[in-house]
């Protein structure tokens, strides 16, 4: 009888992403919008704190500032999983989040009727 193995010649290591996360599902991660922008702090020491690969991998591309969509499309793992991870770092101040740019606020109802009704005047 073989022993079973969990190491798949093609994929490598198979790690489950609960165990990525401990089993955790939620942290304060939960809070980022999918584009908020993600940067890693500079000056701080990322072997500070215990972090896995996928961390360190986090933090090397968001030296240049990044979507949470985005790193969880680069590092290819689940939003939910990416989202604990982010919201690990940013409790250890390893990154910094901020909100999508606000985009300008739409036209009061009165502007867009006079722009109508200059249209209809044409």
């Amino acid at each position: 009888m073989t022993e079973p193995q969990w190491l798949d010649e093609d994929a490598g290591p198979i790690v489950r992403p609960y165990a990525l996360t401990g089993g955790r599902t939620r942290s304060s991660g939960d809070d980022f919008d999918l584009i908020s922008i993600v940067t890693a702090v500079e000056g701080r020491r990322a072997d500070e704190g215990p972090l896995g690969p996928e961390q360190r991998r986090i933090l090397a591309i968001a030296r240049e500032p990044m979507s949470v969509a985005d790193i969880a499309s680069e590092i290819d793992l689940p939003l939910g999983v990416v989202r604990v991870l982010l919201g690990d770092l940013h409790d250890h101040e390893l990154i910094s989040v901020r909100p999508p740019a606000q985009v300008a606020p739409l036209p009061s109802e009165r502007i867009l009727k006079e722009v109508i009704n200059g249209l209809r005047a044409l």
